[in-house]
């Protein structure tokens, strides 16, 4: 076996005894990038020319190479959110999320590629063009994270993060093969993550098996007095535990989704998912989201697009980024500068949160987008007040081919459905690995009430017992 193919928990194992060096590890993860580069185009700044340096030579993640989603401030390196117009920006300070895991001894590979501002579910909305998916170059990544989880899955590092607005880590996981989690709004501080919807944005990490993930999330949750959104009273524990049990667990389907089309693969994955809980003891039920089911989209969207809208009047050519030095004012610098930096996908987002906020029509849906977002966490908590888990597909469909569109708008709907809720109401999700159809991976989420995220980790790590391990995918060579 190559050193870039293990885990996570391997390779710090394997370190510490010392089997193999920093410099041996770092140097197979570079040579697997560079032979599955050209065809899966994850990177957008590769910072892997250097000797690895490790930022604490007895921190829990000592040599051990990652990539991270280019949307996360990284200090003096260029960091772009895939936009133009942030040129080739490096920040003045580096992300929590990113200092937490340097201080634990992480060395940086290099910033991956994104949709524009973590805006789409292809990682096709670049600056820097599409990212292919490596266990088949021809088809999506998923998005917008999908650099990140293209980068675990073709075994260029054993974790990466990324950032979930509205399933935009548990998406590209199940398009590609490895494990994906969203935790609890609150549990990972968001101070140096470039905003998209600053009251849905989490980062989150990928990785291959759920331990790996737990190791990650126990160096990333920690309280942060730099955002005011992180916890405060919460001491979670990722501890990994081998005798955990879902025995007399309720893990229930939503009654409103059940008459969705899904693929055949992911029908049958969640049958076979049904069995391995049942199996172990679970309490298969169903819960009833009717305001869900019938406001969470028209939600989503009014609140996301409002909040993109005043996230991003930041960008003028002024302060930072791409700019231009020969307009004849600052009204026609400001026009080609926005025109320019700005791909359609992002204007687009920002002339509807532009409408949706201007004074005449802000109450009529920003407003009223808030009052509906609190009934939907409030109908998820008396949900969750009957059940331990929610199950549900992440996608109906396996990832379609690149430069294709789904032209079902219902499955698009309903694709929105199984993701964007989660979101809304602050809640964490688990995308796991299932198995293949074909050469391709098949994933599902399960969903938990806000703060469960250990809990759910937990359950994680005995479905993965059951329906086995992704493999590093081919990369297209």
């Amino acid at each position: 076996m190559e050193l870039y193919e293990l885990n996570l928990n391997d390779v710090i194992e394997g370190l510490k005894a010392k089997r193999f060096s920093p410099s041996e590890l770092y140097a197979s993860c570079k040579q697997r990038i560079d032979t599955c580069e050209p065809n899966i185009h994850a990177f957008i700044t590769r910072t892997d020319d250097t000797q690895p340096q490790t930022g604490n030579d007895g921190g829990i993640f000592a040599g051990v190479p990652t990539v991270l989603k280019d949307n996360l401030c990284t200090k003096g390196i260029r960091t772009t959110a895939a936009s133009r117009i942030l040129g080739d920006w490096k920040p003045p300070y580096d992300a929590t999320a990113w200092k937490y895991l340097r201080e634990a001894g992480a060395v940086l590979m290099g910033k991956v590629n994104m949709d524009e501002f973590a805006m789409g579910s292809t990682c096709g909305n670049s600056a820097f063009g599409p990212t292919h998916n490596p266990h088949d170059i021809s088809r999506v990544p998923g998005g917008s994270s999908g650099g990140s989880a293209a980068a675990v899955s073709a075994g260029y590092v054993p974790f990466s993060l990324g950032s979930d607005t509205g399933g935009s880590i548990r998406q590209p996981a199940s398009f590609c093969g490895v494990y994906g989690f969203k935790p609890t709004y609150g549990m990972v501080s968001r101070y140096g993550l470039i905003s998209y919807g600053s009251s849905l944005d989490q980062i989150g990490p990928f990785a291959r098996t759920v331990r790996d993930l737990q190791l990650v999330m126990s160096v990333l949750a920690q309280y942060d007095p730099m955002d005011s959104s992180c916890f405060r009273e919460k001491n979670p524990d990722f501890t990994h535990r081998e005798d955990v049990s879902l025995k007399g667990k309720r893990v229930a389907l939503v009654k409103e989704f059940q008459d969705f089309t899904l693929d055949a693969p992911i029908a049958e994955a969640m049958t076979r998912t049904r069995k391995v809980l049942e199996d172990e003891g679970a309490i298969i039920a169903e819960v009833s989201l009717p305001v869900v089911a019938r406001y969470a989209v028209a939600c989503y969207y009014a609140l996301a697009m409002s909040e993109a809208h005043t996230n991003l009047e930041r960008y003028d050519g002024v302060r930072y980024g791409y700019t231009v030095t020969d307009a004849a004012g600052v009204k026609e610098m400001f026009e080609r500068v926005r025109s320019y930096g700005f791909g359609s996908e992002v204007k687009s987002r920002i002339i509807a949160g532009t409408c949706l906020t201007e004074p005449s029509r802000c109450d009529e849906y920003y407003v009223a987008a808030t009052k509906v977002r609190t009934l939907i966490a409030q109908e998820f908590a008396r949900a969750f007040g009957e059940t331990d888990y929610i199950l549900q597909p992440v996608t109906p469909s396996l990832p379609h081919r690149i430069g294709e569109e789904d032209e079902d708008e219902m499955k698009v709907y309903e694709t929105d459905l199984y993701t964007l809720p989660v979101n809304l109401a602050g809640l964490p999700g688990l995308s796991f690995f299932t198995g293949y159809a074909g050469n391709l991976p098949v994933g599902l989420q399960l969903i938990g009430p806000r703060w469960s995220d250990s809990g759910l980790l937990d359950a994680g790590v005995i479905l993965e017992r059951h329906l086995g391990s992704p493999k590093i995918a081919n990369g297209g060579i």
